[in-house]
């Protein structure tokens, strides 16, 4: 359950109302309309005054005198804030989503596996090993792979010792969630033998060899995604 909707009427409320500001239902630069929104959503003036609070620290709207509550311009928004990347992915809530979290892990990833590769820990490879366990016995479950996938990803970025590579983790995790989901249970190649070259290759501490492995791992999630692409253009 998302944390905002765990938390009632309130968290509902701040994620309707993230959802229509980031698929441009409200788009940027209108004015809310609070009365009509209180009506609309059957909430109280204090629990919709709270949600904005919430999307006015994450960048999404303010409040001006003679102007009252309006959406801020994308520019301004946090767009790396975990509820924000949530909201984004979990809707697709801009074309090319998906691309740009291509571009940015391959980027990111093959760097963080040479690092590993470098400095890695047998604590490091005891986890990167376990993860690849989990995805093993997954089997069919998907969420249990998807588990299974972020658990890897996050012990690669453990693995290379810097600080601000792990807080990648945010954003990369965020992402790859929701990739994942839509991936798994729907066809794609066995994802373990990609991931098991790259383990291995830092347990050999090959800088360049996990490096190009985490390579191939990325070009398979691409075509994965691709081909899930394809095929709803097809059956549209």
């Amino acid at each position: 359950m998302h944390q905002y909707v765990a938390r009632g009427v309130h968290g509902q409320t701040v994620e309707v109302l993230a959802q229509r500001i980031l698929t441009g239902q409200i788009p940027e630069g209108a004015t809310l309309d609070i009365t009509a929104l209180q009506s609309e959503l059957d909430v109280s003036l204090t629990a919709l005054r709270e949600a904005m609070r919430v999307l006015a620290a994450k960048g999404l709207v303010d409040a001006r005198p003679k102007r009252g509550t309006f959406v801020r311009p994308r520019g301004d928004w946090s767009l790396l804030d975990p509820d924000v990347l949530r909201w984004q992915f979990s809707r697709q809530a801009r074309p090319g989503l998906f691309a740009d979290l291509s571009e940015l892990r391959s980027i990111v990833e093959p760097g963080a596996a040479s690092l590993a590769a470098e400095r890695a820990t047998d604590e490091d490879i005891a986890a990167l090993d376990a993860a690849l366990e989990a995805m093993a016995a997954a089997g069919d479950d998907a969420s249990a792979a998807v588990d299974a996938d972020l658990a890897f990803h996050r012990a690669l970025l453990a693995a290379t010792h810097n600080e601000l590579l792990q807080r990648m983790e945010v954003l990369i995790e965020t992402g790859l969630a929701e990739r994942d989901r839509m991936v798994h249970g729907h066809g794609p190649g066995d994802p373990l033998p990609s991931h098991q070259a790259v383990v291995e290759a830092i347990r050999q501490h090959d800088r360049l060899g996990a490096a190009q492995a985490m390579g191939r791992l990325l070009e398979q999630a691409i075509e994965d995604v691709a081909k899930l692409e394809r095929a709803a253009d097809e059956d549209r």
